[in-house]
């Protein structure tokens, strides 16, 4: 009965231990890192208009009525993209705006 007390206690303290060991503080350190990290945000996608007097619309086609027109030179922050449409916002301009991909480079 006692040596088998003493082998409990042994076993216990061996576990101690282990679990104090620096092995398990690193595998601790690591988990605790990488869930108190910051999110990193994506880069924004930024278009430019590569010609004159390009239309912009207020939707992916030309059903849709057009709702101005910009130059060569304007940026556009990508939002999406519909077929051959690409929505974004007009840097000092309207949100939310639809140009044919023919006349951006992204």
């Amino acid at each position: 009965m006692i040596k088998k007390m003493l082998l409990t206690a042994m076993v216990l303290a061996a576990g101690l231990g282990l679990a104090a060991s620096p092995a398990s503080y690193a595998v601790q350190t690591v988990a605790q890192s990488s869930v108190a990290a910051p999110a990193v945000a994506a880069p924004q996608l930024v278009c430019t208009v590569n010609d004159n007097g390009v239309n912009f619309r207020g939707g992916p086609g030309t059903d849709y009525p057009v709702l101005g027109s910009v130059n060569r030179g304007q940026n556009l922050n990508y939002r999406g993209q519909q077929g051959n449409w690409v929505m974004g916002d007009l840097w000092g301009g309207p949100t939310g705006v639809w140009i044919h991909v023919a006349y951006l480079n992204c």
